[in-house]
């Protein structure tokens, strides 16, 4: 596995934590623990969407949060907590994202719901 990316979380600004974060061609991981580890991942084509929050603090220390959403069962949600260049991070899992879906031919569909049961429709 060829790694892109990797960054600890950070406390005020610093690499002090047991959280590990890194980022492949195909996969975006974050490994927890020091005795026990715990180790998520989330496949880049599944991901559905990605988002950048920075707080007063964290842009005062020059982190920030990425969200990822993805379709994934067992991490539908992956937090990359307070992270050093955040932008240019959230930009890189975007670019990959990306290059992932069109390696694999998927179509850029999403899957629409008002709350009716029979509502549930592809847009091409």
């Amino acid at each position: 596995m060829d790694t892109i990316w990797s960054d600890r979380k950070r406390h005020f600004g610093l690499p002090i934590s047991f959280t590990k974060y890194s980022l492949s061609e195909d996969r975006l991981f974050r490994e927890t623990g020091l005795l026990n580890l715990n180790e998520e991942e989330v496949l880049l084509y599944r991901v559905r969407d990605v988002s950048l929050s920075r707080s007063l603090w964290q842009r005062i220390f020059g982190v920030g949060t990425i969200t990822v959403h993805s379709s994934d069962k067992t991490s539908p949600t992956l937090e990359v907590i307070n992270v050093k260049d955040s932008k240019s991070v959230k930009e890189l899992i975007f670019t990959n994202v990306e290059k992932a879906k069109e390696e694999r031919r998927m179509r850029a569909t999403e899957l629409l719901d008002d709350g009716a049961e029979d509502s549930n429709f592809e847009v091409e």
